[in-house]
C-alpha cells in the first residue's frame, strides 16, 4: 500500500483486506480450538488414572502419544497444503481432532481412551502447518510479525478456556463432560468452507510450478538439499528446545498441584487461567516489538526473563507466591512462541513452506512428547517430586532455546514471493 508523501500511514488493522482477515480468523479458530481439545486433557490426568485404576505415568504417556502422532498428521497436511491448497487440510484437521476428543469422552476402558486420544494427535498435527501457511501468506508484511504473535499466542486462549471450564464445571460434569465439549470446534469448518480463499502467493506459485513443469512432488526431500539442510536442522532444534520448555512449564503443572499439593479444581485451574491470559496479552506486546527488535530478540529477551522466574514458583510451598509467579511466567517463558508461524514461514520458500512448517514444528512436538513421561518418571519413580524435574526442564530448555536463536538467521522484513526457488535447481523432485 502506498501513501502520499508526508501522509501518515493508515493503522495496521485497516491495511488487510476482508479476505486476509478471513484467512487469519480461520487459522486463529483452528489453533485456539486445537489448544482447547489438547490441553483439557492435562487437567484430567489424575481423575482418569483414578477412574481406570491406571498408573499415573501410563496416563501421562497418553498425552505423549498424542504429541508423537502429531508428526504423522503434520507431514500429511504439509504435503497436501503445498500441493493442493491450504484450506482443505485445515478443515480436515479441525473435524478430526474434534470428533476424536468427543469419542474419547465415551471411553469404557483405558485402552479405548488411549486409542482415540492418540488418533487425536493426527488431526492436531495437521492444523498447524496449514493454518500457519494460510495466515502468513495472506497477511500484509507490515504487521505480519504482530499477526503471528497473536495467532500463536491464541493457543493460550484455548488453554485458558480449558482452565476456566475445569475450575468451574469439572465438579459438575466430570472428566467425560470436559471431553464431550471438545466436539464444538467442528462448527468452525462450515465457516471456513464458505468464507476463506487460498492465498494469492500460493495460487501463483502453483501456476508457475505447473507452467514450468517443475513441480516439487516430494517437498520434504527438498528440506535437506544442499543450502537448505542446515537451516532445516537449526529450525528443528530451536523448536525442540521450545517444546521442552512448554511441557516442562505447562504439561504437568496441574498434576503437580493436584497430586503433591492436594489443591482443589479451582485452586489448580485459576493460576493456569491467569497465566495463559497473560500469555495472550503479552503476545500483543512482544508482537509489537517483532519488527523493531527482529524475530530472534523478540523471543530471546522473554526467554531469559522466564528462566529467572521459574525457581520462584517451583521452589515454594506458599500458594499465593506460586500462583502469582506462575501467572507472571505466562507473559515471559509462556510467550516465547508467538513468532513461530512467521519465523518458520519466512525461513523457507513457498514451494515447501507448509511442509517445512510441518516437519520442523512437529519434530519439536515429537521431542516434546518425551518430556512429560521423563519428568513423571523422576518425580514418581525416583521420588523426586515434580518441582525439581520441571525446573531442570524449564531452565535447560530455555538455555538451548536462546543459544540456538542467537546463531539463527534474522528474517525481519522478508517479503514472501511466488517465485520458484526450489524446483528450478532440482528439476522435478
Amino acid at each position: 500500500m502506498s501513501y502520499a508523501q508526508g501522509a501518515r500511514p493508515a493503522p495496521w488493522w485497516r491495511e488487510p483486506t476482508k479476505d486476509q482477515w478471513y484467512a487469519f480468523i480461520a487459522a486463529w479458530l483452528g489453533w485456539t480450538l486445537d489448544a482447547f481439545d489438547f490441553t483439557v486433557f492435562l487437567f484430567l490426568l489424575v481423575p482418569i488414572a483414578k477412574e481406570f485404576h491406571a498408573d499415573l505415568t501410563l496416563v501421562v504417556l497418553v498425552g505423549s502419544l498424542t504429541m508423537w502422532m502429531r508428526f504423522i498428521g503434520a507431514m500429511a497436511s504439509g504435503w497436501m497444503a503445498d500441493r493442493l491448497g491450504r484450506r482443505a487440510p485445515l478443515m480436515i484437521s479441525i473435524l478430526w481432532y474434534s470428533l476424536c476428543n468427543f469419542a474419547a469422552g465415551f471411553s469404557p476402558t483405558f485402552l479405548f481412551l488411549l486409542v482415540f486420544r492418540t488418533l487425536l494427535g493426527i488431526g492436531m498435527g495437521a492444523e498447524w502447518p496449514a493454518g500457519a501457511a494460510l495466515a502468513t501468506e495472506s497477511w500484509p508484511v507490515r504487521s505480519r510479525g504482530l499477526m503471528s504473535a497473536v495467532l500463536q499466542g491464541s493457543w493460550a486462549l484455548g488453554y485458558l478456556l480449558a482452565a476456566m471450564l475445569y475450575a468451574t464445571l469439572f465438579d459438575v460434569i466430570g472428566w467425560r463432560g470436559m471431553l464431550f465439549m471438545g466436539v464444538l470446534p467442528a462448527l468452525a469448518v462450515v465457516w471456513i468452507r464458505v468464507y476463506v480463499k487460498e492465498p494469492a502467493v500460493w495460487v501463483e506459485n502453483r501456476k508457475k510450478q505447473k507452467d514450468a513443469k517443475a513441480e516439487v512432488k516430494i517437498p520434504v526431500a527438498a528440506l535437506f538439499h544442499k543450502g537448505m539442510a542446515l537451516n532445516t536442522l537449526s529450525c528443528c532444534w530451536w523448536l525442540i528446545s521450545a517444546f521442552t520448555v512448554y511441557y516442562s512449564i505447562f504439561g504437568l503443572f496441574a498434576t503437580y498441584l493436584t497430586r503433591e499439593m492436594h489443591l482443589t479444581a479451582a485452586q489448580v485451574g485459576w493460576p493456569l487461567a491467569f497465566s495463559n491470559g497473560l500469555t495472550f496479552i503479552a503476545s500483543f506486546f512482544w508482537g509489537s516489538l517483532i519488527d523493531r527488535l527482529g524475530r530472534r530478540w523478540a523471543m530471546i529477551i522473554p526467554a531469559i526473563i522466564g528462566a529467572a522466574i521459574a525457581p520462584v514458583y517451583l521452589l515454594t510451598q506458599d500458594y499465593t507466591t506460586l500462583a502469582v509467579a506462575f501467572s507472571i511466567q505466562g507473559a515471559f517463558a509462556g510467550a516465547i512462541y508467538g513468532i513461530n508461524p512467521t519465523y518458520v514461514s519466512e525461513r523457507f520458500p513457498t514451494e515447501v513452506r507448509a511442509t517445512a512448517g510441518a516437519f520442523c514444528y512437529h519434530a519439536g512436538a515429537a521431542a516434546g512428547g518425551f518430556v512429560p513421561p521423563i519428568l513423571t518418571y523422576f518425580a514418581v519413580e525416583q521420588h523426586m517430586g515434580f518441582a525439581v524435574p520441571m525446573l531442570v526442564g524449564t531452565i535447560g530448555g530455555l538455555v538451548s532455546f536462546v543459544v540456538t536463536l542467537f546463531f539463527s538467521p534474522e528474517t525481519k522484513g522478508k517479503v514472501l514471493v511466488s517465485d520458484l526457488q526450489v524446483a528450478p535447481a532440482r528439476s522435478v523432485v
